[in-house]
């Protein structure tokens, strides 16, 4: 975002989507520069079509049509005032203010409500609704880069239960953030590395952050980014080069994914198996047959062994620290405060009772 300046502009896609496009391009100070030029540049061109057909107008004072004339005629012609102190006599005259000169006022006039409305009339009400959109985002989930992964990534938590209005995509191609808005989600359209914008995307009171732009370098940035605003919010990153993973744990990440590697095991797994590879990637999708979830131990728990537990496969424990794997599961017995990582039935395979 660059300089830090910011336009905002809301358009709503489909019930629950929104598009909050952050950063347009050209600062309004450039926008104002710009519209000026064309305006000067219209009203040159008026005041050059009035001089050369001068002959067809006549001013009512003193029957001469001098270059200020000229000038004070184009003002009141645009502006619509019309004293009638000049007038066009002829038919030429009358015809090039007709099919000329009308279609530059119009267009000239469109210029200024149109600044208007967006430099005060828009922006006083995206601002309300920017604060209204921050006021319910809560425990909800920001995406820092919105490809392919991450949208898979924002179906897989829609199908899990989260729901869809508490998902904000930010990426820097309109087409990415219009596709995020398409799906129900809120996009933001800019630089996730910008400490304005994931403010406004409300991090510091995320349930999580996944970080997954095209380039690990800008990965480490926004987790820096991010961190620096929120010690708490858990941050997600995934990042493609090996030698790139530490220093992304450094700058704050609490997990980092490496897609390389996870394709790397699955494909070396489709070599010598040829249903292994299936049953990981139905085992990770929340549409399989299988799910894995990750939960507190409860008290029907507590005190027994981890291949005891009826309501799954508990494959692995996070106990205090301690990471219990699956080869100890008929000797550790599960504590209060342990969390269990277990493989289930997916409840829309279950089969129904009788």
């Amino acid at each position: 975002m660059a300089g830090g300046k910011t336009r905002r502009r809301a358009r709503r896609r489909k019930p629950g989507g929104l598009i909050l496009h952050v950063n347009s391009g050209l600062s309004p100070e450039k926008k104002l520069l710009v519209r000026g030029g064309i305006i000067l540049a219209l009203v040159a061109t008026v005041i050059a079509v009035f001089w050369f057909d001068r002959e067809g107008l006549k001013d009512n004072l003193d029957d001469h049509i001098s270059f200020s004339d000229i000038l004070y005629f184009t003002a009141v012609t645009i502006t619509t005032v019309g004293y009638g102190d000049i007038v066009p006599v002829t038919d030429t005259a009358r015809l090039i203010d007709a099919f000329a000169v009308t279609p530059i006022r119009i267009f000239i006039w469109f210029i200024f409500l149109g600044t208007a409305y967006e430099f005060v009339v828009q922006k006083i009400v995206e601002d309300f609704r920017m604060s209204r959109i921050q006021q319910n985002l809560r425990d909800h989930v920001v995406l820092c880069g919105f490809g392919h992964s991450a949208m898979i990534a924002a179906r897989e938590m829609i199908a899990k239960g989260h729901p869809d209005d508490a998902v904000v995509a930010i990426d820097v191609s309109e087409e990415r953030v219009r596709a995020a808005a398409d799906a129900g989600f809120i996009g933001l359209l800019g630089d996730a590395t910008s400490e304005e914008l994931l403010t406004l995307a409300c991090v510091e009171k995320a349930k999580a952050v996944l970080v997954n732009t095209r380039r690990d370098d800008t990965n480490i940035l926004v987790i820096l980014t991010v961190r620096h605003l929120s010690s708490s919010t858990r941050i997600v990153a995934s990042i493609r080069d090996e030698e790139n993973i530490k220093l992304a744990r450094l700058s704050g990440a609490d997990l980092v994914v490496t897609p390389t590697r996870i394709g790397g095991y699955l494909l070396a797994d489709a070599v010598a198996s040829q249903h292994a590879t299936p049953f990981l990637c139905d085992l990770m999708s929340a549409g399989g047959h299988m799910v894995m979830t990750e939960r507190p131990a409860g008290p029907e728990d507590i005190g027994r062994t981890m291949a005891h537990v009826s309501s799954g496969v508990v494959v692995h424990v996070h106990s205090n620290g301690r990471e219990i794997p699956f080869i100890d599961r008929e000797r550790y017995v599960i504590r209060e405060g342990d969390r269990l990582l277990m493989i289930c039935p997916s409840s829309r395979h279950k089969p129904e009772p009788g």
